[in-house]
């Protein structure tokens, strides 16, 4: 114990067994990937470090005393849990992922479709959004909390269509997320609206909707205080949103301005050519009079 807060290390065979699996499924990729493949597209170390990060970053939230502290003492902690497996944890799987390695998963006919509608940033979204928010009705949350595997199964889909999520932005499958820089830049802005209302909700609402927590009286907070500080830090992926903007908004003006220089070389090309054709009708001209 520490102020109160349950440390006790908790056995969660389900998540451990899977995190060894896909460092397993990882490796085995990584081993098997042909030569040809590796020579025209080097594999880059930081792609292993995001991995590892990835992996240790969930082990943190699935396998430590804040699974245990987020199930029965704070809101906050669980908060914790949901922001690392969504903000930080997804993107940094894909991150680690270079086409080579999904491309032949993504290329089966069975797989394909699926993907591409999946990977819908709309689509992709609305699934996501959905799926956070129904984990997160208080009745449904409660029995979550009480039930191990299914609260495993509401961390495990957080994480699974936080993937779905970032695919648009960060996809390693180019032809999945094939979207402008100002199409991708109004996706962030709006997929972000549905969770910023329900931690401003959180916040500002003064009804303590999670009820359901032991908290510790060493710790001098109320039930409102949790779910306030949660709500708080449900905030942070929206400022990661700005963050995610700013490199896409500096990248679409690089764009514009590529495609500018090309216009104007083009033009330039052109008028060349036509001065250079009046240039020779002229000639022609005056060795026919002469």
């Amino acid at each position: 114990m520490w102020n109160g807060l349950d440390l006790t290390w908790p056995w969660n065979p389900i998540p451990l067994t899977g995190l060894v699996l896909l460092c397993l499924l990882y490796g085995l990729g990584l081993s098997r990937t042909p030569k040809s493949v590796k020579q025209d597209t080097p594999f880059k170390k930081s792609r292993v470090v995001a991995f590892i990060t990835a992996v240790l970053l969930a082990a943190i939230v699935f396998l430590t005393p804040l699974y245990t502290i987020a199930r029965t003492q704070l809101f906050f902690a669980h908060m914790v849990q949901a922001v690392t497996l969504t903000t930080f944890c997804a993107p940094l799987l894909l991150l680690a992922s270079p086409t080579w390695l999904l491309q032949p998963l993504i290329a089966r006919p069975y797989v394909r479709p699926v993907a591409q509608a999946l990977t819908q940033p709309v689509v992709a979204s609305i699934i996501f959004n959905i799926t956070f928010l129904f984990w997160h009705i208080p009745g449904v949350f409660h029995f979550a909390l009480l039930h191990t595997t299914l609260y495993n199964l509401e961390l495990l889909t957080f994480l699974l269509t936080a993937l779905l999520n970032w695919w648009p932005l960060l996809g390693p499958i180019r032809e999945l997320h094939n979207i402008t820089y100002p199409k991708q830049m109004l996706y962030v802005f709006l997929d972000g609206q549905p969770l910023d209302i329900y931690a401003f909700l959180l916040v500002f609402s003064g009804v303590v909707l999670y009820p359901f927590y032991a908290i510790p009286p060493q710790l001098g907070i109320s039930a409102f205080a949790d779910q306030a500080m949660a709500g708080a830090l449900l905030l942070l992926p929206g400022l990661i949103d700005l963050v995610v903007m700013t490199p896409l908004f500096f990248l679409w003006l690089a764009q514009v301005e590529r495609k500018a220089r090309i216009d104007d070389q083009k033009r330039y090309e052109l008028a060349d050519a036509q001065a250079k054709m009046v240039e020779a009708e002229h000639q022609v001209g005056e060795s026919t009079e002469t």
